[in-house]
């Protein structure tokens, strides 16, 4: 196994989840900043490898399946610890729907390839704009959230960010919902008319490292 600096730097994103736990809970005034600050490095590290990859063509089979991995990893990672410190129903539902899909579309990419049928399946637009969305809600939720006891000061402009992150959510959470569909519509087909499995050229090449996630 080659290792690539896109992979590296996967690898890096997915050793700083633990980190990002721990900082979460520290009862210290600056731990929601750090939070915030050690999500955003990995979000960086999410692109920085992918243009890596494509500028000098470091591609690797591992990467390729470590690369979505670390991406889920550290959303459902920062969306628990969101969820455990701002306990509300709507909080739960949006975190519920977004982790949900991922795992249904995860299955679906899966069955898919099994059908030779992957092409069908790949990232959309809308797919891209929810992740964006989803990103910058993550960011702001870390930064303004503290489950910290006793309570510590919060950060600069902290009920703005709040809402800004908690509206953004819940417009990742429904563009998770149609994004979802339209992965289903396109993968109707050949599910239901049970096609025999072939050859899946999408699958043979492989995810590039950092490309969009769905």
């Amino acid at each position: 196994m080659r290792l690539t600096i896109p992979t590296i730097l996967t690898l890096l994103r997915i050793a700083l989840i633990p980190v990002l736990a721990i900082v979460f809970y520290l009862p210290w005034k600056w731990t929601s900043f750090t939070a915030a600050a050690i999500f955003a490095l990995a979000s960086i590290t999410d692109w920085l490898d992918g243009w890596i990859a494509r500028r000098y063509h470091q591609f690797s089979a591992f990467g390729a399946f470590l690369d979505p991995v670390a991406d889920k990893l550290m959303v459902a990672t920062a969306l628990f610890l969101i969820v455990q410190g701002h306990p509300t129903a709507w909080m739960a539902l949006w975190a519920a729907v977004i982790v949900g899909r991922e795992i249904a579309v995860s299955a679906l990419r899966e069955w898919m390839a099994e059908l030779g049928q992957r092409a069908r399946v790949a990232v959309a637009t809308v797919g891209k704009i929810k992740t964006i969305a989803q990103m910058v809600a993550l960011l702001c939720l870390l930064y303004s959230i503290s489950p910290a006891k006793p309570p510590q000061p919060r950060p600069w402009f902290a009920d703005i960010v709040f809402h800004v992150g908690d509206w953004l959510l819940a417009g990742a959470a429904l563009l998770t919902l149609w994004s979802g569909f339209e992965y289903l519509r396109a993968a109707w087909p050949a599910l239901r008319d049970g096609d025999q499995p072939r050859v899946d050229s999408a699958a043979t090449v492989g995810k590039m490292p950092g490309s969009p996630r769905e």
